[in-house]
Protein backbone atom coordinates (compact mmCIF):
# COMPACT_ATOMS: atom_id res chain seq x y z
CA UNK A 1 0.00 0.00 0.00
CA UNK A 2 2.85 2.41 0.95
CA UNK A 3 4.53 1.69 -2.32
CA UNK A 4 0.96 2.26 -4.28
CA UNK A 5 1.10 6.02 -1.90
CA UNK A 6 4.52 6.20 -3.09
CA UNK A 7 4.12 5.71 -6.99
CA UNK A 8 0.50 8.18 -7.21
CA UNK A 9 2.65 10.86 -5.56
CA UNK A 10 5.00 11.17 -8.48
CA UNK A 11 3.07 10.88 -11.08
CA UNK A 12 1.54 14.28 -10.70
CA UNK A 13 5.00 16.09 -10.35
CA UNK A 14 5.84 13.68 -13.67
CA UNK A 15 2.96 15.29 -15.80
CA UNK A 16 4.25 18.26 -15.42
CA UNK A 17 1.71 20.91 -16.46
CA UNK A 18 0.65 19.77 -20.09
CA UNK A 19 -2.51 21.05 -19.70
CA UNK A 20 -0.98 24.81 -20.52
CA UNK A 21 -0.63 24.31 -24.30
CA UNK A 22 -4.65 23.76 -24.51
CA UNK A 23 -4.17 27.59 -23.01
CA UNK A 24 -2.29 28.63 -26.47
CA UNK A 25 -3.09 28.37 -30.32
CA UNK A 26 -1.15 25.13 -31.57
CA UNK A 27 -0.11 24.42 -28.00
CA UNK A 28 0.62 20.58 -29.41
CA UNK A 29 2.43 21.49 -32.45
CA UNK A 30 4.96 24.46 -31.56
CA UNK A 31 7.84 23.93 -34.04
CA UNK A 32 11.17 23.11 -32.33
CA UNK A 33 14.27 25.08 -33.53
CA UNK A 34 16.06 21.24 -34.24
CA UNK A 35 13.85 20.75 -36.68
CA UNK A 36 15.98 17.47 -38.63
CA UNK A 37 15.16 15.53 -35.27
CA UNK A 38 12.18 15.80 -33.26
CA UNK A 39 9.55 18.12 -34.91
CA UNK A 40 7.94 19.56 -31.71
CA UNK A 41 8.91 21.29 -28.43
CA UNK A 42 5.90 19.89 -26.21
CA UNK A 43 7.78 22.05 -23.19
CA UNK A 44 6.69 25.36 -24.73
CA UNK A 45 7.81 27.34 -21.79
CA UNK A 46 10.13 25.95 -20.86
CA UNK A 47 14.21 25.61 -21.75
CA UNK A 48 13.57 21.57 -21.57
CA UNK A 49 12.36 20.44 -24.59
CA UNK A 50 10.02 17.82 -22.81
CA UNK A 51 9.12 20.25 -20.54
CA UNK A 52 9.86 21.25 -16.29
CA UNK A 53 12.61 23.01 -15.29
CA UNK A 54 13.47 26.52 -16.20
CA UNK A 55 10.71 28.91 -17.98
CA UNK A 56 12.40 29.89 -21.55
CA UNK A 57 11.22 33.84 -22.37
CA UNK A 58 7.67 33.22 -23.78
CA UNK A 59 7.52 31.06 -20.30
CA UNK A 60 8.24 33.97 -18.55
CA UNK A 61 5.66 36.24 -20.32
CA UNK A 62 2.70 33.21 -20.17
CA UNK A 63 3.60 33.14 -16.26
CA UNK A 64 3.30 37.16 -15.73
CA UNK A 65 0.44 37.03 -17.69
CA UNK A 66 -1.48 34.56 -15.28
CA UNK A 67 -0.69 31.74 -17.37
CA UNK A 68 -3.49 33.60 -19.94
CA UNK A 69 -3.05 34.08 -23.51
CA UNK A 70 -3.87 37.51 -24.04
CA UNK A 71 -3.57 40.08 -26.60
CA UNK A 72 -1.17 41.61 -24.95
CA UNK A 73 1.34 38.00 -24.48
CA UNK A 74 0.19 37.58 -28.14
CA UNK A 75 1.65 40.74 -29.37
CA UNK A 76 4.61 40.37 -27.60
CA UNK A 77 7.97 39.18 -29.02
CA UNK A 78 9.08 37.16 -26.07
CA UNK A 79 12.18 35.22 -27.97
CA UNK A 80 13.31 38.84 -29.98
CA UNK A 81 13.61 37.08 -33.48
CA UNK A 82 10.96 39.97 -34.58
CA UNK A 83 8.02 38.08 -34.61
CA UNK A 84 5.26 38.25 -32.44
CA UNK A 85 3.96 35.15 -30.23
CA UNK A 86 1.07 35.44 -32.29
CA UNK A 87 2.34 35.13 -35.53
CA UNK A 88 4.71 32.10 -34.68
CA UNK A 89 1.67 30.58 -32.68
CA UNK A 90 -0.09 31.15 -35.87
CA UNK A 91 -2.47 33.86 -34.40
CA UNK A 92 -1.13 36.32 -36.58
CA UNK A 93 -4.56 38.55 -35.66
CA UNK A 94 -4.39 37.64 -31.58
CA UNK A 95 -8.03 36.75 -32.12
CA UNK A 96 -7.20 33.14 -30.63
CA UNK A 97 -9.32 32.45 -27.21
CA UNK A 98 -9.26 29.16 -25.10
CA UNK A 99 -12.97 28.58 -25.96
CA UNK A 100 -13.45 30.11 -28.82
CA UNK A 101 -14.04 26.72 -31.03
CA UNK A 102 -13.90 29.67 -34.24
CA UNK A 103 -10.97 31.32 -34.22
CA UNK A 104 -9.18 30.91 -37.41
CA UNK A 105 -5.30 30.07 -37.33
CA UNK A 106 -2.47 29.93 -39.71
CA UNK A 107 -0.01 27.59 -39.36
CA UNK A 108 2.51 27.35 -36.37
CA UNK A 109 5.62 28.88 -38.06
CA UNK A 110 8.27 28.69 -35.29
CA UNK A 111 8.89 28.84 -31.27
CA UNK A 112 7.46 32.01 -29.35
CA UNK A 113 10.26 31.17 -26.40
CA UNK A 114 13.40 30.85 -28.87
CA UNK A 115 15.00 33.12 -31.11
CA UNK A 116 14.94 32.02 -34.69
CA UNK A 117 17.05 31.16 -37.07
CA UNK A 118 19.27 29.96 -34.11
CA UNK A 119 22.37 30.67 -35.18
CA UNK A 120 21.40 33.96 -36.94
CA UNK A 121 23.36 37.07 -35.97
CA UNK A 122 19.68 38.28 -34.46
CA UNK A 123 19.99 35.41 -32.25
CA UNK A 124 23.09 34.91 -31.23
CA UNK A 125 23.31 34.80 -27.53
CA UNK A 126 19.49 34.66 -26.71
CA UNK A 127 19.22 30.91 -27.11
CA UNK A 128 22.48 29.60 -26.07
CA UNK A 129 21.01 26.97 -23.65
CA UNK A 130 18.74 25.17 -26.94
CA UNK A 131 21.17 21.92 -27.35
CA UNK A 132 20.11 20.62 -30.58
CA UNK A 133 21.16 16.66 -31.14
CA UNK A 134 22.93 15.82 -34.47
Amino acid sequence: MFSLIVVLSLVGPALGYGKYRYSIPHGHDVLSPCRWGDKSWPGVGHTNQAGGGDLNPFGQDFKAEGFKYTVSLCQKDSDGDGKTNGQELGDSSCSWAKYKRLAILDKATGHPGICEPLYSSACLGRSDWVKCSF
